[in-house]
């Protein structure tokens, strides 16, 4: 009351004052003796003071009536602040009626702010009022936002989208197995991902309440509360965005959690993470940003704020993962984990460019790139630790029965299924040296490095081509390091025979030939020849020797005890090569085969012909075996199971 008090004299006085001069003027005017300028000054004066106190009577009358609206108006929203329901509950049109009702408390506002002139005036106390009114109101619209975005938010339901997991998809956690498991051809393939895909929307928020959204924002923006209602939008779209992921089963895991996780479970997640961060990026944050830009593509780049403020938790999140799984152990089993997730990542980079884009954007651009790049140096590192493990692999003791070392199936089968990564292998190791990553191993065979790597004009020259055959001169090296664990000279042979046999039909029969080469595929054809010989000759040389014919003997006697001596010898022979070599094994049909008739054809001829030409000397009691009976016995080599002649049965 006092501040009325004081003002009221003071009004009082200013219109005494209008009023004197307007008389005075007046009784200027009727003297006879002024000039027609001076006349003509002061009806402008007069009509000056006229204009002063008509003015003066319009505000008064203009502020009693924005005080008599401004009651009314917070009447109104005061009362609906008592009803604890939700305003857009109660149906459209009280909602309707309700911003109408904040927006003429705007207006007031505005009206008040062009009248205040005088910072005592009565004005600012109404101006005061008006705002606290509008402050009222403009939490009522932030709650009635946010309850909008999450009441309307549409179920999100990832099997219904494009992308869905296959059966090729499954996890199976035997996939990748040690250096240790002999099972191990076949088990590696590379999990199926779709390459294409169409981009689409869906509605995150029922389209019916985007309208109301839109009216919500724009009244809060134009009231200067932008920054109220981006916090509420941001709030409740984070929300759903941890849902998604949920529902995705994306779980939250901090790089401790990913670094002491059990193989088996981790290659789980990661599958899971390579098929879910597609439908993430590709349909649920286009949506997200979609759905920004229909409420607030009004008002510039608030839309593009509101988005990436939103979805950066969890974007962070997914690329948090994706570090973890980077910087692990560099096992050779993660290989194909880290070249489809970087693949993926690879794939999705345009995606993120166009959403997250310009200064705002930024640090979800930047993190996307520097996890790319620690895929790229991880995928670097492990096929180097790869090539290590395999130079450096130690065994107690040979293979029994010579057969295809488990090393050698697990290599050229895991090079088998890294062709379908060719493209991005190639970039990848482009510029990564071979000798920069293998200089650690100290167990080359530099003979058979040389003479893989010499071949490179003639041959697929790529990054990936130069690295496998590197990779297969590794092996073939350790192959020959193994082979000198057997002490029989026959089995080092047949061993390196079965192995280098495995390597050569590996990469004939594969995707593996181009990069390989012809060239290598006959190398390596004749090698596998050439240990056959050398088996051949190394087992049977002496054997054969005895059925040589060495000249005329002295006496028919001496003759006949030495034919005696020699079948007898014969015999010894070829019961000690079928007991042991019945329990060698040739896994390969046709590699057996093909032994069993060169052996047939340089022993078991030569046997032919000495029996038959010595068969009329000698009593039957003395020819043990007939020639069919050891073409019989040989289909029993290289079976992996022995048995022995002794007391033989004629077949």
């Amino acid at each position: 009351m006092e501040d009325y008090q004081t003002i009221i004299p003071v009004m009082e006085k200013e219109e005494n004052l209008i009023a004197a001069a307007k008389h005075l003027v007046g009784a200027l005017r009727s003297n006879k003796n002024l000039t027609k300028d001076m006349k003509e000054m002061l009806a402008d004066l007069g009509s000056q003071l006229s204009s002063m106190a008509n003015i003066d009577d319009e505000k008064g009358e203009g502020v009693s009536e924005i005080e008599e609206q401004l009651n009314i108006f917070s009447e109104k929203i005061i009362g609906r602040e008592e009803d604890q329901s939700m305003i857009w509950d109660s149906g459209t049109d009280e909602a309707y009626e309700y911003l109408n009702t904040v927006d003429e408390v705007r207006k007031l506002i505005e009206r008040l702010d062009s009248l205040c002139s005088n910072v005592d005036g009565e004005e600012k106390e109404l101006l005061r009022r008006a705002h606290d009114v509008l402050q009222l109101a403009m939490a009522r619209l932030e709650e009635e936002f946010r309850h909008l975005l999450v009441q309307n938010r549409q179920p999100f339901e990832p099997e219904l989208m494009s992308f869905r997991l296959s059966e090729e998809d499954v996890v199976d956690e035997n996939s990748f197995v040690s250096f240790g498991d002999d099972s191990i051809e076949g088990s590696l393939r590379r999990d199926s991902i779709s390459r294409t895909s169409e981009d689409f929307t869906v509605d995150l928020v029922n389209p019916d309440v985007i309208t109301d959204l839109r009216c919500i924002a724009n009244l809060m923006f134009m009231s200067n509360y932008d920054h109220e209602c981006c916090q509420a939008y941001v709030s409740a779209r984070k929300d759903a965005l941890e849902e998604c992921l949920f529902i995705l089963e994306l779980e939250k895991l901090s790089i401790e959690d990913v670094l002491k996780m059990e193989w088996a479970n981790l290659n789980s997640k990661i599958k899971r993470w390579v098929w879910a961060i597609k439908i993430y990026v590709r349909i649920y944050l286009a949506s997200e940003k979609s759905l920004s830009e229909q409420i607030f593509g009004e008002f510039g780049s608030i839309h593009l704020s509101c988005f990436v403020e939103a979805s950066k938790t969890s974007m962070l999140q997914l690329l948090n993962f994706g570090e973890a799984v980077s910087i692990g152990p560099h096992r050779p089993e993660k290989l194909f984990c880290l070249l489809d997730m970087y693949e993926v990542l690879a794939d999705l980079l345009p995606d993120i460019h166009g959403m997250y884009i310009d200064e705002v954007g930024s640090s979800v651009r930047i993190e996307y790139h520097d996890v790319l790049r620690r895929f790229t140096d991880s995928v670097r590192s492990t096929i180097s630790e790869f090539e290590i493990a395999i130079a450096s692999c130690k065994s107690t003791s040979p293979l029994a029965g010579g057969g295809i070392h488990h090393l050698t199936k697990y290599v050229m089968n895991y090079l088998r299924n890294l062709t379908d990564y060719g493209d991005t292998l190639n970039m990848l190791l482009k510029g990564h040296d071979i000798e920069d990553s293998t200089s650690q191993s100290s167990n080359m065979n530099t003979n058979v490095e040389e003479e893989d790597t010499s071949e490179g004009s003639s041959c697929n020259s790529s990054p990936m081509a130069l690295r496998f055959r590197f990779v297969a001169s590794t092996l073939e090296s350790k192959l020959h390091d193994k082979s000198k664990m057997y002490k029989d000279i026959s089995l080092q042979h047949f061993f390196l025979m079965n192995n280098v046999h495995y390597m050569a039909q590996k990469v004939m029969d594969s995707e593996l030939r181009p990069i390989f080469g012809d060239s290598w595929i006959r190398k390596h054809n004749w090698k596998f020849q050439q240990h056959a010989m050398d088996y051949e000759r190394a087992t049977w040389s002496t054997t054969v020797a005895l059925m040589r014919e060495e000249g005329n003997s002295s006496s028919e006697v001496v003759s006949k005890t030495q034919l005696k001596e020699r079948f007898r010898n014969f015999n010894l022979a070829f019961e000690e090569v079928y007991k042991i070599q019945t329990a060698w094994h040739i896994p390969n049909v046709q590699l057996r085969e093909d032994l069993r008739i060169s052996t047939s054809q340089n022993v078991i001829q030569a046997y032919r012909i000495f029996e038959s030409r010595h068969r009329n000397h000698l009593s039957d009691k003395h020819i043990k075996y007939s020639a069919d009976d050891l073409q019989n016995y040989l289909l029993d080599l290289f079976e992996g199971s022995s048995k022995s002649l002794h007391n033989p049965c004629r077949r």
